[in-house]
């Protein structure tokens, strides 16, 4: 077999533009000795950065909806409907906000997952088109981050949520949590799926009892001495954290769909991918608020324990434990999508054969990495929630504006996926388009910003002040990222492009056909 990590480092120090005979693109169809022609997946995932070729393919539309709504059927989605009331929002207003704030974030996610089945590809991959083949490194940062963000926020949650309903020690848990998010990350997509449809399975009939406990009054609680109403600032913040929660998605979406067959329909992916993470998210901010207001709850995982045990005994106690595992599970997605991220940026600096060794070992970095991090963080559960999804979506909101004005705009989806692994290909070291366009991007949100505590630091921007601290950078920032993007893009060859994308299918089709014929 060719030694592929020998041929790639030969043909990146001799290579040319839209030269295709001599890159060895069998390494992109085979990353593991000959278990690409296997029928039956793995045990373990042998994919990673590579190309998923359209006989791998053995995803299921229907596996869509039920993963992405356990995404966000667990305790971290509960914190952010106590946003809005801790602002003084009534409960219908913080609903009114969630709901709105979910729609705008997970419409930007879902059409980032119909990207997974055209292309095959990992999301970061495919931005390579946009920022370049070193370039990418920019948004990788970000991407990096808010996987780190987010699983230090789990943590944090876990341990103070498990601590506060059941007395368990938050140590003990975020060791477990932390195991348990690398082992399933480590075996892979197809038991990421598996263990969250499970998961939904047990969980969504209990949840279902609990709410149907509170609408009819079951759950407890009673009227809030506090004066809930509206407010804009409170408004504002609740609609940006409820948006910023799926539009945080945006990065790995497609790394979840890209296993599912190339014919399948966008829409129906979109379709799919939207209402199974918003249907979820939109239910748990509502109950957070109501557990905020009438509860007085200052700890979701608390106040599910104790409006549960009201409707039926034990029934809160059951639904937190099954929270608490489906938030770990998140974890382990997010392990696996920081992995994808560090290994994209690695490959952008010296190329790899992403072979499962490397999975497993950034897993295990990545791991002890969030670990220390979230031992470190002093602050309560509820500021760390609103604090890493305000970073996150001042970050990411450049980069998805870039990406999908790219995507269904600029190139409508076509693209020339050998020179995605080629750093003088078509897209180059450095795409000045889509870095141009996020630097403007992150100008523009500055002064709008109104950064949360940090420590004994915040900070809130000139015009942020002169609307009343109402923060709407992440909107300012969507709109002219895009706009800009949109404009220095009209250069764009596409013709020359269109040859590169032909010849691009014919490599593919060679090489599958070679280790078809070798294996």
């Amino acid at each position: 077999m060719v030694d592929c990590q020998a041929s790639l480092v030969q043909h990146w120090a001799t290579s040319r533009p839209y030269r295709h005979t001599h890159f060895p693109w069998s390494c992109l169809v085979a990353s593991d000795t000959s278990q690409a022609a296997v029928a039956a997946p793995p045990l373990i995932e042998v994919r990673s950065i590579d190309w998923v070729p359209d006989e791998e393919r053995h995803g299921r539309l229907w596996h869509q909806a039920p993963l992405w709504f356990l995404g966000n059927f667990q305790y971290f989605t509960i914190p952010i409907g106590f946003i809005g009331p801790g602002l003084g929002l009534s409960l219908g207003w913080t609903a009114v906000a969630g709901i709105l704030g979910i729609i705008i974030g997970t419409l930007f996610m879902a059409f980032h997952a119909s990207q997974g089945p055209t292309l095959g590809l990992p999301q970061m991959i495919q931005s390579r088109a946009q920022f370049g083949y070193r370039g990418v490194i920019i948004p990788l940062f970000a991407t990096l981050f808010t996987y780190l963000a987010f699983n230090v926020a789990d943590q944090v949650l876990l341990g103070d949520g498990l601590n506060s309903a059941f007395g368990l020690n938050a140590n003990l848990v975020a060791v477990i949590a932390a195991l348990a998010a690398a082992l399933l990350a480590i075996f892979g997509h197809d038991w990421v799926h598996k263990a969250f449809r499970a998961l939904l399975y047990v969980s969504l009939p209990l949840m279902a009892i609990l709410t149907i406990g509170v609408i009819t009054g079951h759950g407890g609680g009673a009227p809030s001495s506090h004066h809930y109403g509206f407010n804009t600032v409170g408004f504002m913040a609740e609609l940006a954290a409820a948006a910023a929660y799926n539009i945080t998605y945006a990065p790995y979406v497609s790394d979840y769909s890209r296993y599912l067959p190339a014919s399948t329909k966008p829409r129906a992916v979109i379709a799919s991918v939207f209402f199974g993470a918003s249907g979820s998210a939109v239910w748990l901010i509502v109950l957070g608020a109501w557990l905020a207001i009438r509860l007085g709850a200052t700890d979701g995982l608390a106040g599910l324990v104790t409006a549960g045990n009201n409707v039926i005994p034990h029934l809160g106690q059951v639904v937190a434990l099954l929270s608490t595992l489906a938030l770990v599970a998140t974890m382990g997605m997010n392990a696996y999508g920081g992995m994808l991220t560090i290994l994209t940026g690695v490959d952008s600096i010296r190329p790899i054969k992403p072979r499962r060794t490397a999975r497993v070992v950034t897993i295990i970095v990545l791991t002890v990495v969030w670990f220390v991090i979230g031992k470190s963080i002093t602050a309560g559960a509820v500021d760390t929630v609103f604090s890493a999804l305000t970073l996150m979506l001042y970050l990411l909101v450049p980069w998805t504006a870039s990406n999908l004005m790219d995507f269904f705009v600029v190139r409508r989806g076509h693209y020339a996926i050998t020179e995605l692994f080629r750093p003088r290909g078509l897209y180059g070291s450095w795409g000045w388009r889509g870095l141009t366009s996020y630097a403007i991007g992150i100008l523009v949100e500055i002064p709008f910003m109104v950064l949360p505590q940090l420590g004994h630091w915040s900070y809130t921007g000139p015009l942020a002040k002169a609307l009343g601290g109402v923060d709407i950078a992440w909107l300012a920032g969507l709109v002219v990222t895009g706009i800009a993007y949109w404009l220095f893009s009209r250069s764009i060859d596409v013709t020359a492009e269109h040859n590169a994308e032909v010849a691009s299918d014919r490599a593919l089709d060679d090489a599958l056909h070679a280790g078809e014929a070798t294996a």
